[in-house]
């Protein structure tokens, strides 16, 4: 079925159409409909799979037919986001799917003045994309108001339990009218999900879109035996072996991050970083910068990276593992989205095997070893500026040769 087939008003099929949307994603599909007929969801999908327009998309329908020129006091519809970057890019695509409509969103987080966002609360807006933080404090001082919200939204929900705003989430529900439609949205689902969700919704409709494997198909993804102090030299020769790829590297702490950044620098390697600790302004710019290309490298912490959608990112790298399993899920799932293809290789150190393996466990299959002879891996380390090893290749070569774990008898390698 076509988005030209729905019946949602002129101006969303016409900014659809402009956006290249043609047929909805499997999340769209099934979510859509049920979404429009004002019931509550229970929505579960990878990342990647279109979970933000499975919402915009029927909310501004909703919402075109009841918005006037004479706007009464309150918002309609709170989306209550983890970060501010998802904030910002949720607002983004609102504005976009929703232009020309008579339907106004906006967005508010921490981390800048709130002058300018009370001020364009008071001229009324019908859509509130927000953070805890920030919606909590201008909620206390008057400046917003839930008490006509028809439909709150939780995206990226399990991310917000896992920042601990679970207790926030409770205490925003005496704000909002006992009828309402509340949707979930997540990329994995624990009990502890399922029973918040099951605590603020009434009969719900659990939409699951997810193989047995919560990795997208169209992410090759795999893991690389190295020694913490010799990752930096297999990120090196993988980027200097793709210098028009744009790599996305994760690391698990901002001094990792910071570090990771500086040895790229030192060998002559332009890169960005992002973390939480830059404010709010450097963090867009940074953005900004990799998504236009400007600089090929970003290497980030997840909670800044989150949910955030960056076209065309040709490589993910864990250089660190995460230590949480389902992390990984998230963050390999930054590259293959839509209908494009990803690889996402993991730098694992013996100290990271346990993590490892929760993720196989999570997941639930091994990840495909890429196995290096020593050889091999010496020369990567020792490579000289004039040295012609091409790693790309390396890796290439390795991928159809299983190990044990695989079942398949390990074939001898050639250097």
């Amino acid at each position: 079925m076509k988005f030209s087939q729905y019946h949602f008003v002129d101006e969303i099929k016409e900014n659809l159409d402009k956006m290249g949307f043609k047929r909805p994603t499997d999340i769209q599909y099934k979510c859509i409909p049920n979404i429009l007929r004002g019931e509550d969801l229970l929505a579960i999908a990878q990342t990647g799979t279109g979970k933000t327009a499975a919402f915009v998309i029927p909310v501004l329908h909703i919402l075109q037919s009841k918005v006037h020129s004479k706007r009464p006091d309150g918002i309609k519809c709170l989306v209550m986001v983890p970060t501010r970057e998802l904030a910002i890019q949720i607002h983004e695509v609102f504005s976009k799917i929703g232009q020309n409509t008579r339907v106004k969103s906006y967005a508010v987080y921490g981390g800048v003045e709130q002058g300018p966002q009370i001020a364009r609360l008071e001229n009324g807006i019908d859509i509130l994309i927000a953070t805890p933080g920030r919606m909590f404090d201008l909620v206390s001082q008057g400046y917003i108001r839930l008490h006509r919200a028809e439909i709150l939204i939780l995206d990226e929900a399990d991310h917000m339990l896992d920042l601990g705003f679970i207790r926030d989430i409770r205490d925003l529900i005496r704000f909002l009218p006992k009828k309402r439609q509340t949707l979930f949205f997540s990329a994995t689902i624990d009990e502890e999900i399922k029973d918040l969700a099951y605590s603020l919704v009434t009969n719900p409709i659990r939409i699951q879109v997810s193989p047995k494997d919560p990795v997208s198909k169209n992410v090759d993804h795999s893991v690389l035996f190295v020694s913490m102090d010799d990752k930096r030299f297999f990120l090196e020769r993988l980027i200097n072996e793709n210098p028009v790829a744009k790599i996305l590297v994760f690391v698990r702490t901002k001094v990792r991050c910071e570090r990771v950044h500086a040895a790229m620098e030192r060998v002559g390697i332009k890169s960005l970083y992002m973390h939480g600790s830059k404010d709010q302004k450097e963090r867009l710019h940074v953005l900004n910068e990799f998504r236009k290309g400007n600089v090929h490298l970003l290497i980030a912490t997840d909670v800044s990276a989150r949910g955030i959608d960056i076209a065309d990112v040709d490589f993910v790298v864990n250089y660190d593992l995460p230590e949480y399993a389902e992390t990984y899920v998230h963050r390999v799932g930054r590259t293959g989205r839509g209908v494009k293809k990803g690889t996402a290789y993991s730098f694992c150190d013996e100290s990271e095997k346990e993590l490892l393996t929760a993720i196989e466990d999570y997941i639930g299959k091994k990840v495909k070893v890429l196995s290096v002879v020593k050889e091999d891996y010496k020369e990567v380390v020792d490579l000289s500026a004039n040295t012609t090893l091409d790693l790309k290749k390396i890796l290439e070569e390795l991928k159809p040769q299983a190990n044990k774990r695989y079942g398949v008898k390990k074939a001898k390698q050639k250097k």
